[in-house]
């Protein structure tokens, strides 16, 4: 190249603005604040539906609320009386055993039908579809559907499925030792779906080569999966974690459409039992205790299973 070619070029080079010289010089004209004229809706949105009642909510939580009378300051009278409640305690129980139970349950049903239905997309679309549809369908619906299937009588379709295997017909939701688990059976139903989609997605990204390597050193089917699958699948089960902990612990509408937390509270959850002490037995600031520890209990376990995933990474 000549000297004067080179020349030309660093007389361009000085005439062109540097890349932080670009930034402050869009930031001027108004471009950073282009993203920020789009996001301004759904901002304004969350802030007076969202924000905003949540802070009303922990300001209630503290207070003894009192309609046209003002409400009362009450410090942690709220809290302590809710903790020390023994519906409240058992209702924690309750949704602990419906998280874990529709969590695990969804996790191994959905592992399954992906399983299944993984590679055939061509031939068995239908089936996919007709799997998805408990996790679009309306909850209200499904409730309806599942009382007839619990229906207490002989003539019941799960009754009629007990007795092909020559066990006695069962009350469902209408006794207080199977109502719990009548209902977990229907969210590992409903969640299954939903699990199996995203198990299916992540599938797709294993590695083919590993699944050849293993079958030539003599790995069965079951070692395939627990040491090449699994390990694959380890960010989809973090991400299915995470959400099904958010979704066990805020689990309401199939308690509230199938049981209402009956009979005799024996499926009572923390979500209907704040909805019962708000709007039926007008205890509010309770009821906004319950709504604040609700919502730092599962903060705090999504904390826990990102950290958790994390440290095995």
């Amino acid at each position: 190249m000549s000297k004067s070619a080179l020349i030309e070029r660093s007389r361009r080079s000085e005439r062109l603005p540097s890349a932080p010289t670009r930034r402050r010089s869009g930031r001027r004209t108004g471009a950073f604040w282009v993203p920020w004229a789009f996001l301004a809706p759904a901002l304004v949105l969350f802030l007076l539906f969202k924000f905003i009642p949540m802070g009303e909510a922990v300001m209630t939580s503290f207070q003894n609320v009192r309609p046209f009378l003002g409400n009362q300051w009450v410090g942690l009278q709220n809290y302590n009386a809710l903790l020390s409640s023994d519906d409240f305690q058992g209702a924690v129980w309750h949704t602990l055993l419906l998280g874990v139970g529709q969590t695990v349950g969804s996790l191994l049903l959905g592992f399954t039908l992906a399983l299944l239905l993984e590679g055939q997309a061509k031939r068995l679309w239908f089936v996919r579809s007709a799997a998805f549809l408990p996790v679009v369908a309306p909850m209200a619906v499904i409730a309806e559907v599942w009382r007839i299937i619990y229906h207490p009588t002989g003539d019941g379709i799960a009754n009629q499925i007990l007795s092909w295997i020559a066990l006695e017909p069962s009350q469902w939701i209408n006794s207080p030792d199977s109502s719990l688990v009548s209902v977990m059976l229907v969210g590992i139903w409903r969640g299954a779906p939903y699990d199996m989609i995203i198990i299916v997605a992540g599938l797709v990204s294993v590695d083919r080569s590993l699944y050849e390597a293993s079958a030539l050193d003599g790995a069965g089917p079951l070692r395939r999966i627990l040491y090449v699958t699994l390990p694959a699948l380890r960010p989809v089960i973090a991400i299915l974690l995470t959400l099904a902990a958010i979704r066990g612990m805020r689990v309401f509408t199939e308690v509230f459409l199938l049981t209402n937390g009956g009979p005799n509270g024996s499926s009572e959850v923390v979500m209907t039992l704040i909805y019962k002490l708000g709007f039926e037995r007008n205890q509010l600031g309770i009821a906004a205790a319950g709504s604040v520890l609700l919502f730092a209990a599962t903060v705090a376990l999504t904390l826990l299973i990102q950290l958790a995933r994390r440290r095995k990474e």
